[in-house]
C-alpha cells in the first residue's frame, strides 16, 4: 500500500484499454474507485472483480448532468474525491474533412473535449472544498500536430491540453494537474486507427504499441510526490528519462 491507500479515484472511459487497466492499478494501491463508462456491462464486471473499493456508474461523458451526477455519487460513496482521470475518448470517425460527417464529428468533440471539461468542472468545487486534489488529462500527440484525416482528434486533443493547461493557471496553487501523452497504446482504439488505413500510426505493428498497464503505472505514480516537479506540464511516455522513473522496461 502506498500514499494512494484509501483515496479515491474517478476514472473516466474505465470499461476498457488505459481505462480498465488503471482502475486495476489503482485498486492494487488500495484506492477507492469510481468506474465511469457508457458501457455498464463492462464497468459492472469490472467494479466486481475488484470488489467493495470499486463503484461502477454509467455515465456519458459528453452529458453534464450525468457527470455532475456521477460525482455526486461518487462523494456520497467514498466521502471524498481525490483524483480525477480523464481518459474517455473516441478516434472515430476517421475522415478527411471535405468527408466527414458534421454529426459525428461533433460527438468527438463532445466526448474528446466538453468531456473533459465536464469531468474538471463537477470535480472543481469537491477539490477546492478539500483544499487539494489531482487532475491528470490523457492527451495524445495528436494535440500538437494536424494529421491528415484526424481533424475531429487532433482539434478535440489540442482543446483539452489547453483546457488542462488552464486549470493549472487558476487553480495550480490547491491542485495537483497534469497531463499525460502516453504514445501509441495497444488498446482498442489503435484497433480502429489500423483498421481504417489512414495514416502513419494505422501502419504501425501491433508490437510497436505500448501495454495499457505502463500507462497505468505511470498514472499511479503522477499522483505520487514523485511527479511534483512535473505539475502544470504534459508528461511524455516516448521520454525514456520519464520511463525510468516510473520503473518501466
Amino acid at each position: 500500500m502506498t500514499e494512494l491507500a484509501g483515496k479515491t479515484i474517478l476514472i473516466t472511459g474505465a470499461s476498457r484499454g488505459i481505462g480498465a487497466a488503471a482502475a486495476r492499478a489503482f485498486a492494487a494501491q488500495g484506492a477507492n474507485l469510481a468506474l465511469l463508462a457508457r458501457g455498464t456491462a463492462e464497468i459492472a464486471d469490472l467494479a466486481g472483480e475488484i470488489g467493495k473499493s470499486a463503484l461502477a456508474i454509467p455515465c456519458d461523458v459528453a452529458n453534464w448532468s450525468e457527470m455532475a451526477r456521477a460525482v455526486d455519487a461518487t462523494v456520497e460513496t467514498f466521502g471524498a474525491l481525490d483524483v480525477v482521470i480523464n481518459n474517455a475518448g473516441v478516434i472515430e470517425p476517421i475522415a478527411g474533412l471535405a468527408e466527414s460527417d458534421p454529426a459525428a464529428w461533433t460527438t468527438a468533440i463532445d466526448v474528446n473535449l466538453k468531456g473533459v471539461y465536464h469531468g474538471i468542472r463537477a470535480a472543481l468545487p469537491v477539490m477546492l472544498a478539500q483544499g487539494s486534489g489531482t487532475v491528470i488529462t490523457i492527451s495524445s500527440g495528436a494535440a500538437h500536430r494536424g494529421l491528415a484525416g484526424w481533424s475531429h482528434y487532433c482539434t478535440s486533443k489540442a482543446g483539452a491540453k489547453m483546457l488542462t493547461e488552464c486549470l493549472h493557471v487558476e487553480h495550480g496553487d490547491t491542485l495537483r494537474v497534469m497531463g499525460l501523452s502516453p504514445g501509441t497504446v495497444a488498446t482498442q482504439m489503435q484497433r480502429e486507427i489500423k483498421a481504417s488505413g489512414v495514416g502513419p500510426v494505422a501502419q504501425l505493428d501491433w508490437s510497436d504499441h505500448i501495454p495499457p498497464e505502463w500507462v497505468a503505472d505511470t498514472l499511479v505514480w503522477m499522483c505520487g510526490a514523485g511527479a511534483d516537479d512535473l505539475l502544470g506540464t504534459e508528461v511524455s511516455l516516448r521520454d525514456e528519462a520519464i520511463r525510468r522513473k516510473v520503473g518501466l522496461t
